[in-house]
């Protein structure tokens, strides 16, 4: 399934429009990962622990998203916006959402 940014494929000419799809993904922060994230933070760097959950997390937004444009019969994904969002008390989950148009081309 192509997933996109832009409003068109080159070389491929939308021929159905199937509506918004969406996909949401809602991780925790636990403490352990707190605690290693502090510490990078600390000393300089990445938090490696982070940036793998997050990226964990946006992939499967975006395979909940082509889930959803084809079981409308879609075969890509036009207009792709990706959001993050820190919720719940204290902040203490992230979410990852994604949307888009599907179509047929």
């Amino acid at each position: 399934m192509i997933v996109t940014t832009t409003n068109a494929i080159e070389g491929h000419p939308v021929r159905d429009y199937y509506g918004i799809v969406t996909g949401e993904v809602i991780v925790g922060a636990n403490m352990v990962r707190d605690l290693f994230a502090s510490i990078t933070d600390l000393i300089g760097g990445r938090s490696g622990q982070y940036e793998e959950v997050l990226g964990r997390a946006r992939h499967q937004a975006i395979d909940e998203m082509c889930a959803h444009a084809r079981a409308l019969g879609g075969n890509a994904v036009i207009g792709c916006d990706i959001d993050y969002e820190v919720v719940g008390r204290n902040g203490s989950m992230l979410m990852v959402s994604v949307s888009g148009t599907a179509v047929l081309v």
